[in-house]
């Protein structure tokens, strides 16, 4: 597939996907959602070991881009349908993907493009960057799992503050709320980024996998079956080869080297 509305690169288990249209400050419209959705599509089949996700220009994403035909007409629209078709699926795959998923905030990420951002793994973000909520000002409601996340990010005081006003967040404010891992500054931002990239394509892929599974699962689980959830990948965990290189690796007093699996 010819790329266009994003950049997409798979290398040493480094997949990077780079949204691609700067001057609508990387805003989705359906071509970029499918694009994007074909290379996800490679990453599950090539066995990626880390998903770098970020944007070009000034802008991480300013979610939907309301220009692109029906969405300009509020009458005609199926907000639902394009959720369903589009949003929807493109979160529950970040979520399944098993790799760590690397989101770099570059810039302004407002609306489902806040929510996408917030779908990563592991969250870093420019100093200059900042999140909106701004569902409120088209009398619409956050989606792209905004309901579900910003309450157990950041509490639901915050939440309900950031949804009902569309306040415009630091990246600051957002690391020191626990909404995203870490702020670095603008010139250290593609160096981290890098480091991420680099880290994750050498650490052991599928116990990484299984923490991300389940880490999502505890959040609707009971401690009971949670318990279960830990014997059962542990049991899986425990005859692996990455499991068995740590081990040795350990005993030797060694770096260890992680095939992923």
């Amino acid at each position: 597939m010819q790329y266009e509305n994003i950049e997409f690169s798979l290398n040493d288990g480094i997949a990077r996907v780079t949204l691609n249209r700067p001057d609508k400050l990387n805003s989705f419209n359906v071509a970029m959602h499918n694009e994007l959705a074909h290379a996800l599509g490679v990453i599950e089949a090539q066995g990626a070991r880390v998903l770098i996700l970020t944007g070009n220009g000034r802008g991480f994403c300013a979610g939907q881009d309301l220009s692109e035909g029906q969405m300009s007409r509020a009458n005609e629209v199926d907000l639902g349908q394009t959720i369903d078709k589009y949003y929807a699926p493109l979160v529950r795959r970040l979520h399944a993907l098993p790799m760590p998923v690397v989101v770099g905030v570059n810039g302004v990420a407002a609306g489902a493009g806040a929510n996408l951002a917030l779908a990563g793994d592991i969250v870093i973000a420019k100093q200059s960057a900042s999140f909106i909520q701004p569902f409120c000002r088209l009398g619409l409601l956050p989606d792209t799992g905004g309901t579900y996340v910003l309450p157990r990010l950041v509490g639901r005081a915050r939440a309900m503050g950031l949804s009902l006003l569309g306040d415009k967040l630091s990246a600051q404010q957002a690391e020191q709320w626990g909404l995203i891992w870490e702020c670095v500054s603008d010139d250290a931002f593609q160096v981290r980024l890098d480091e991420l990239a680099r880290h994750f394509a050498a650490a052991a892929t599928k116990g990484l996998a299984y923490t991300k599974r389940a880490l999502n699962e505890s959040l609707s689980n009971t401690l009971d079956e949670q318990l279960d959830l830990e014997r059962d990948l542990m049991r899986e965990l425990g005859a692996s080869q990455d499991y068995a290189e740590g081990v040795s690796a350990f005993l030797e007093k060694r770096p260890a080297v992680f095939k992923g699996n």
